[in-house]
């Protein structure tokens, strides 16, 4: 199993620079950006390009602190298809392209894809180093460093695994998927 943690930033939300990062808990990590959006647009190109990023069959499991990227990438997302890419409401889905592509993405990958919330800034080890990636590509390009300068390490890159901190548990045994938040004590890897 593949575990990736994202996080996206928005210096000005809406409208600043905006920053997406992914860490790969065995190794590579990716951040890039965009001179202007928001931070759903920001997390959920964290997303598309985890998914991206890491092809295959092995399960993929996408941690997250964006409640909204993980609903619109699996929960919302069957049904917007199903209504033309409209809300229960009737209007049109926000961040459209972006949703698409997630679920292109998703698709087009031969192994199972599921998301898992994360608290944020609370001192996942994975989550901060997003945090801190994102947060350091969104400063690039409002610098006005291109998209390109800002990338840290490609997928196909080799590293060295991240250290798990000692005070960092390791993680537990798999279990049923949930799609949606969890509490602290149900905090555990996701079934696939």
């Amino acid at each position: 199993m593949i575990i990736v943690s994202t996080d996206g930033s928005c210096l000005r939300n809406p409208g600043g620079a905006i920053g997406w990062a992914w860490v790969d808990h065995e190794g590579p990590s990716a951040s890039g950006g965009a001179e202007s959006g928001t931070n759903q647009i920001a997390e959920l190109m964290a997303l598309l390009e985890a998914i991206r990023a890491h092809p295959g069959d092995a399960p993929l499991l996408i941690e997250s602190d964006s409640q909204y990227a993980i609903k619109c990438a699996s929960d919302w997302l069957p049904g917007w298809r199903r209504k033309g890419w409209k809300t229960s409401s009737g209007a049109p889905v926000k961040n459209l392209e972006l949703v698409r592509s997630i679920d292109e993405a998703i698709t087009r990958r031969s192994g199972p894809v599921r998301f898992r919330w994360v608290r944020g800034h609370v001192g996942n080890h994975y989550n901060e180093i997003a945090d801190t990636l994102a947060g350091a590509a969104a400063r690039a390009i409002a610098d006005g460093k291109p998209p390109a300068e800002v990338a840290t390490a490609p997928a196909a890159a080799t590293r060295p695994p991240l250290e798990r901190p000692a005070d960092e548990p390791p993680q537990e045994s798999p279990r049923a998927a949930p799609q949606t938040p969890v509490t602290a004590a149900e905090d555990a890897l996701t079934l696939f």
